[in-house]
């Protein structure tokens, strides 16, 4: 089985973790036994984070050392001993799922470290759904959570993260129930409108007075046309006796 300690030269990557020891140090650097058909070389810059003026304040002779890979040529290979970062500028992209350390709280958000060149922040309207008054209700400094990557700011170096973007597909279900019955809502409110309009329609049909009944009657009696009762109210006794007898010596009689 193949190891990075043992892996042929141009196979390995950058960033690949090997272990070795010191043969040499000179003043632009040192040369490192990695197991490898090719020389390791670590850069003096590549020392440590801080400055280095002199290679043998950070590394001697025999010395057991951890490095990294940071580019494979063909007469060496390009080491170092500043552990890289997880993800180059390059590689962080919107939609990236990222998992990291809670660095520092602040009221308007979080900072994640998650190995980039600088911490991801998370503000507080996108730790949860819901109403969050300040980034500590939700999350603790030392905390381990997962997140996704919203926007990226290279000029600025700024990187936006969201919790609440990973908790999507739960609230979709949610609203999607509340549609529905949103919808239930609107066919009953549609049926309780065509009942109402059926009943306006009944209570907008015509009502007849008291003389056109005495004079559609009058007309149907000279037809010799039996009178055809309608669905109203008859107008009072009196009231018919008085119109029958003026119509009666208006209208010629047979004889």
């Amino acid at each position: 089985m193949t190891t990075p300690d043992s892996a042929p030269a141009v196979a390995l990557e950058p960033k690949t973790k090997l272990s070795g020891k010191v043969l040499k140090t000179t003043l632009a650097g040192a040369l490192v036994d990695i197991g490898q058909s090719l020389p390791g070389v670590i850069h003096i810059s590549q020392l440590q984070t801080e400055a280095v003026n002199k290679v043998e304040d950070v590394v001697k002779e025999g010395q057991a050392v951890d490095v990294w890979v940071r580019r494979v040529k063909k007469d060496r290979i390009e080491l170092t001993m500043i552990e890289p970062l997880a993800y180059e500028w390059k590689e962080i992209q919107p939609d990236l799922i990222v998992k990291g350390k809670v660095v520092r709280l602040e009221t308007y958000g979080a900072f994640i470290d998650f190995g980039a060149e600088r911490p991801g922040l998370i503000h507080v309207s996108e730790l949860t759904h819901g109403y969050v008054k300040t980034a500590s209700e939700v999350l603790k400094e030392g905390e381990e959570i997962e997140a996704k990557v919203l926007d990226v700011d290279r000029r600025k170096r700024q990187i936006r993260l969201s919790m609440k973007a990973l908790q999507a597909e739960v609230i979709d279900e949610a609203k999607a129930e509340r549609e529905e019955r949103k919808g239930k809502g609107k066919r009953k409110g549609k049926k309780e409108d065509e009942t109402y309009e059926m009943e306006t329609e009944v209570s907008n049909e015509p009502q007849f007075t008291a003389m056109q009944i005495a004079w559609q009657q009058a007309l149907e009696k000279s037809k010799g046309k039996k009178v055809r009762r309608k669905s109203y109210k008859s107008a009072s006794e009196e009231q018919e006796k008085m119109f029958n007898s003026t119509l009666e010596k208006r209208l010629p009689t047979g004889g």
